[in-house]
């Protein structure tokens, strides 16, 4: 019974991180830090990286929950901290990462002194890098997310402006694959960035995690499969303007206009007999198979379950 339990649990925790994934490394130039290991024993690890408990975006589901930071509740480092130049490059690499579409968001914060100690709350994150639909539509569109399902890594640059000390660097995934259900994936590592800047970024250019999203921003509130989604060819990502690198303030957004309630229209012509599937077609981007799920296994018109790994198919 124990061992069945134990297999049980295990096979759970495989089929998770088969579904997800997480930052595992951080790429300086020639110098590579490791990431954390969220699957294996805490004990004797020591990464730059803030450590985690997983890959489950439930973990991190509640916008209000300081798991939206770093996915973690509050955890601290381990006392490593990498090096990087303002104005360098910064390639970070997730372990595995199968959702699409997604947009990938990047911010740092200043800790005010070692980083180690700090947990990063307060109105001190600001955005570098952000970038959501790359071409095409919402719906069947080329994502920034996309780069990352082939090649796992992603490149941002350190504003070269940005004045030295101590810094959090957050990259985040934002998953939309599910209708109105998005989920996120933050990671947070410690740098200390080098160089000659004297820029801080203003104020008006600061967010809190949690507190920086609301869940009612049109990118985040977000049908995939909407009407609008099958036409739109742009993406409102949410969070502040990507910080230019100046102490001014950053130009203000646009407001998005709200997406057209729909009507449908009824007639008094009988309706045909629909022909219908068991079970409720899985809708795109939505599971269908894989080792341990139970649910459907039809995907709707359009799409096709497609096998990634033998613990996760998803309907594209």
């Amino acid at each position: 019974m124990k061992f069945s339990t134990a297999f049980t649990t295990a096979a759970s925790l495989i089929a998770t991180a088969s579904a997800h994934g997480g930052v595992d490394t951080y790429t300086v130039g020639s110098t590579v830090y490791q990431g954390w290991s969220p699957y294996n024993s805490a004990s004797g690890q020591k990464s730059i990286q803030r450590q985690y408990p997983g890959y489950d975006p439930l973990l991190i589901k509640d916008l209000t929950s300081v798991n939206i930071r770093c996915n973690n509740p509050g955890v601290l480092g381990t006392g490593s901290t990498g090096t990087i130049a303002a104005g360098a490059k910064l390639t970070a690499h997730w372990k595995q990462w199968t959702h699409k579409p997604a947009a990938v968001l990047v911010y740092m914060a200043k800790c005010p002194g070692s980083c180690d100690g700090f947990a990063g709350a307060g109105q001190i994150w600001f955005k570098i890098d952000h970038a959501g639909l790359v071409s095409g539509t919402q719906n069947a569109g080329i994502w920034a997310g996309d780069a990352i399902v082939d090649k796992l890594t992603w490149t941002s640059t350190i504003p070269a402006t940005l004045a030295p000390g101590n810094y959090l660097i957050r990259h985040e995934l934002l998953a939309l694959h599910q209708a109105n259900n998005p989920q996120f994936y933050p990671e947070c590592a410690q740098f200390e960035v080098t160089g000659a800047g004297t820029v801080a970024p203003p104020a008006a250019a600061l967010v809190s995690f949690p507190g920086a999203y609301t869940g009612k921003e049109p990118g985040i509130a977000f049908n995939i499969d909407s009407p609008d989604a099958m036409k739109a060819t742009t993406y409102p990502i949410p969070g502040p303007a990507v910080w230019d690198g100046t102490g001014n303030a950053p130009a203000p957004v646009e407001p998005t206009k709200p997406e057209p309630v729909p009507t449908t229209l009824v007639t008094s012509a009988a309706p045909s007999k629909p022909t219908t599937p068991s079970c409720a077609a899985v809708a795109k981007y939505g599971q269908c198979g894989g080792a341990n799920y139970s649910g459907c296994t039809v995907c709707v018109s359009g799409t096709t379950c497609t096998k990634n790994g033998d613990y996760y198919s998803q309907c594209v």
